[in-house]
């Protein structure tokens, strides 16, 4: 009996690279015409390339910020030989999609802390404008306890933040950006200033920036020392001329933002690195670190150890490979740590405290800070952090008892404090065990 053309003459193997087919599944086409059709074997797919495994030991030649420590000229004519406003007019001309997608590719996330993905952040900016203009706000107001970072660019690197604020400005099809410093900040702030007057008397910023057509101005305003202002909502209502509280969301920034016009509030680390990485490619800025977790780094990095210093780093460097290459080590060996806390990276901020820490009085500090900078603008805040701070004083002076540590806990789990201080607290009292052996120990709580 003849075979029956068609699907039903098909053996096993060519039924399914039919169905293959049908279904979009990517399989080889073949021919009904006859049940002996054959295909020629494909080789099988190169294996992927071996999971890095070791991260840290950065070379000199892949740091971007090449002046931290300012051994340099920080101004416009050593900045150019460091590299900075090279080929800028050929990256602006590429325009906004090819940047956000660059920017994308590179798998930068915001060295704010918060750590959202760079490129999809500056992709929320209104494509097409309804009238309105588009704003960039970079959030210098750098007030986290142990985070110097941003004061090292702008004082030593300026010229690649304002580079930074032009293109990623372009990539957010924004008009102007808006630097908003840290009121303490003030050698910083002289040093920005002039970079940006040199930036505009040689053509790279305001009109027809860097040659490209393209109108880009930039503007510097000096904060008061509010901490809370380091809350993108609140950084904008201080930049309007307001008291410096966080707004209800939403509307989000990226819809009304700075005078209810588009705006994307982002961090100066952030800013200042998108140069590099847009002209050695978002594959190199990638190589580094883990996959989600890529790129490089500003660490800072205080307390007990033997050399304190900002240095920038492969993002996935173990903790003790960053402190033993580049801070000499914790003050009196590993061992004397006074206990390990499971913590975000944040801001990159490292504070290292040994066994000569007395635990309760460096919360009890924490907790009067964050009680003088709450706004007072929520009740949890307002009320929370006061009473933190009294019970941390109350435990100094050994006038509490053990079951408050569990209190304590129990009351930042039910939000006794600010968004901006409850990470810092909850990361804080995850060391129940040594909380307790300080108060009883040092305190003569029972």
């Amino acid at each position: 009996m003849a075979p029956i053309k068609g699907i039903l003459s098909l053996p096993r193997a060519a039924l399914a690279r039919h169905h293959g087919e049908k279904w979009g599944l990517g399989l080889r086409s073949f021919s009904t015409q006859g049940a002996t059709t054959a295909t020629t074997p494909q080789p099988p797919p190169p294996p992927p390339p071996p999971e890095k495994t070791h991260f840290g030991g950065l070379k000199d030649e892949d740091r971007i910020f090449t002046n931290l420590y300012g051994l340099h000229d920080p101004f416009l004519k050593g900045a150019m030989k460091r590299g900075d406003w090279h080929r800028t007019k050929d990256i602006v001309i590429k325009g906004a999609d090819w940047i956000v997608n660059e920017m994308k590719k590179s798998g930068l996330r915001g060295r704010g802390g918060a750590g959202f993905p760079s490129g999809l952040k500056w992709s929320f900016m209104p494509k097409v404008s309804d009238g309105r203009p588009s704003y960039l706000v970079v959030n210098a107001d750098e007030s986290e306890p142990g985070t110097c970072k941003d004061r090292e660019i702008m004082r030593h690197d300026p010229h690649k933040l304002l580079e930074g604020c032009l293109i990623a400005g372009v990539g957010m099809r924004a008009s102007a950006a808006y630097i908003y410093i840290r009121g303490e900040y003030v050698n910083e702030r002289i040093n920005l200033e002039k970079a940006r007057k040199e930036a505009y008397e040689a053509g790279l910023l305001g009109k027809n920036a860097c040659g490209s057509g393209y109108d880009f101005d930039v503007h510097i305003h000096f904060g008061a020392g509010a901490y809370i202002c380091g809350e993108e909502t609140a950084l904008l209502e201080s930049l309007e001329g307001k008291q410096g509280k966080p707004r209800l969301k939403p509307p989000f920034p990226a819809n009304a933002g700075l005078y209810g016009c588009p705006t994307t509030v982002t961090n100066v680390e952030t800013v200042a690195v998108s140069p590099t990485i847009l002209r050695r490619g978002p594959e190199w800025f990638a190589s580094f670190g883990r996959k989600n977790n890529a790129g490089t780094k500003l660490f800072c990095i205080s307390g007990h150890v033997n050399k304190p210093c900002t240095v920038e780093e492969e993002m996935s460097i173990p903790l003790k490979e960053l402190l033993e290459r580049h801070c000499g080590g914790v003050r009196g060996g590993w061992d004397n740590l006074l206990a390990a806390v499971q913590s975000g990276l944040g801001t990159a901020a490292v504070i290292v405290m040994d066994k000569s820490t007395d635990i309760v009085d460096a919360i009890a500090r924490l907790s009067y800070f964050y009680k003088h900078e709450s706004c007072g603008q929520c009740t949890p805040c307002r009320e929370g952090t006061g009473w933190l701070w009294m019970i941390m004083e109350r435990m100094k002076v050994g006038n509490a008892k053990l079951e408050e540590i569990d209190m304590l806990q129990e009351s930042l789990r039910g939000g006794s404090g600010s968004v901006q201080s409850g990470n810092c607290w909850r990361q804080l009292l995850e060391c129940f065990s040594q909380v307790k052996a300080c108060i009883g120990g040092n305190h003569g709580i029972k």
